[in-house]
Order: C-alpha cells, then structure tokens, then sequence
C-alpha cells in the first residue's frame, strides 16, 4: 500500500487568523500543530497497514510542516522545493488524503478561507465553484486515486463531503468567520485525526475517484481586484473577460492554475 498526504497549514485547530500562517513569530504554533496533526494521520494509517509507504507533501506556500519533528522516520517529506504539484504524479499510489485543509473563498464564516491566494474571489470549472480541495481531489482522481480522508474545519469538511459524500473527515475547528473559529483542543484534534484515518483506511474500496467533471475543462477565475495590465500581457493564452476575469478551455488539467 502507498499513500500522499497533502497539507495545507491554515485548517489545524488553534489557528484562525492569517498572521498564524504567514511569516513571523506566531506561525510556528501553527506549523508545529500542523506536523502533530500529520503525525497522527500517519499513525492511524500504520495502525491498518504497518508496512505502507507514506509520501507527505508540504502544501503551505511558504512551508506548513516541522519536518524535524514528523515522528515516523520512514515517511518520506517532499518540502516546497520544485517539481511543487506531486499531485500530478500519483501512478502506483492507493489513496491520497488532505490535513489542515480550509474551505474555498467565499465560503459564508469559513476560517481563513481562499482558493490558492487571497486574491481571488472565486474559481469555476465547467461551471462549477471549485476550491484547493476539489481541484486536487479531481486532479487525483482522473489518476483513479481516490481522495479518502480530510481534517481541517468544518466548512472544508463540508465541501469535501460536496464533491466526495463518502469521504472520512474529521472537524478541528468550528468556523465564526474569516479569522474566528472554536477550537478542539489541539491533542483532542490529533486523537480524532488518528482514529478518522483508521475508519479511512479500513474503507479502501468504498470511496470512489473523484473525476465527475469530465474534460473539455472551462475555467473561470475572477479577482477581488483588477489584474494588472503587466499580468495580463504575459499571459496571451488566457481570454480576458473583463479586467477581473479570465477563462481557460483545454482537456488537459495541468494547463490549469492548480
């Protein structure tokens, strides 16, 4: 068995505002947290199959995860060092599960919530909203892995239960807005990260690849703000709406911003 855990830093409890997972002195609680969250997603799943090989990849834009401090020493850490979309290479794998995930932008007093930056105000694909979780459930599923486990907080939970209703999830945190959220206690979270992933992997078999949104793709992205002109002229390949939107069609997902 061979599995990807994917992260993300801004779902693991204790963290509800941006300032925990940028740059500076307050983000190491919240890598930190991250990395005990991770550890119990791996314990669970060496809990069901021993001998499985573990990939874990650092999804944070500028690092999420305390490699130091990963507690199994046969995992391997792919950090944020180029190729950054592993995603894109799961041939041979079982099943791919998500840790410290967050809902997508515009999502109604989800903690923290965007679609890749802060600059954006949504992403559809063939019409439909998609945010990080579904873009990368999709991207692993026309790879026919399937996505089978996500902690993060509750309308990421939701979302993920949207696209994927088999999908194990674990709830950290209970969102009140952009930057508020109650909180399990930390060691509580990791405890429910633990025994969600072990009720994930005795469910091999049950929760299907997520690839209902079938090619060819047409892709919308609009900005809170207007895109800059400079922006805009270096790439000739995109269709410009207006000054805040812009589509993309192909049948290739990696031609794709996710």
């Amino acid at each position: 068995m061979k599995f990807f855990i994917l992260t993300d830093l801004e779902g693991v409890a204790g963290t509800d505002l941006f300032t925990q997972t940028r740059k500076g002195s307050m983000k190491e609680s919240s890598m930190r947290q991250l990395t005990h969250e991770v550890n119990a997603c791996v314990e669970g799943i060496r809990t069901v199959y021993p001998d499985a090989v573990i990939d874990i990849w650092d999804g944070h834009g500028n690092g999420g995860i305390l490699p130091e401090e990963l507690i199994d020493v046969d995992v391997n850490y792919i950090g944020r060092t180029p190729p950054s979309k592993p995603y894109y290479r799961l041939e041979g794998y079982t099943a791919m599960l998500v840790v410290g995930q967050h809902a997508m932008a515009g999502t109604i007093d989800a903690p923290l919530n965007h679609t890749y930056t802060t600059e954006v105000m949504y992403y559809r694909l063939n019409g439909v909203f998609i945010g990080e979780f579904g873009a990368r459930a999709l991207v692993a599923g026309t790879q026919s892995v399937p996505t089978i486990f996500l902690a993060g907080d509750d309308k990421a939970a939701l979302e993920a239960k949207m696209f994927i209703p088999e999908i194990e999830t674990v709830v950290t945190k209970y969102g009140k807005g952009v930057e508020s959220a109650i909180h399990l206690d930390k060691a509580e979270s990791c405890a429910r990260i633990k025994e969600g992933t072990i009720r994930a992997m005795c469910r091999i078999g049950e929760i299907p690849p997520f690839a209902a949104i079938k090619p060819p793709y047409r892709f919308e992205a609009r900005n809170l703000a207007p895109i800059g002109k400079e922006w805009m002229a270096k790439r000739p390949h995109l269709k410009f709406i207006d000054e805040q939107t812009y589509t993309i069609e192909t049948d290739d997902l990696s031609k794709l911003p996710f």
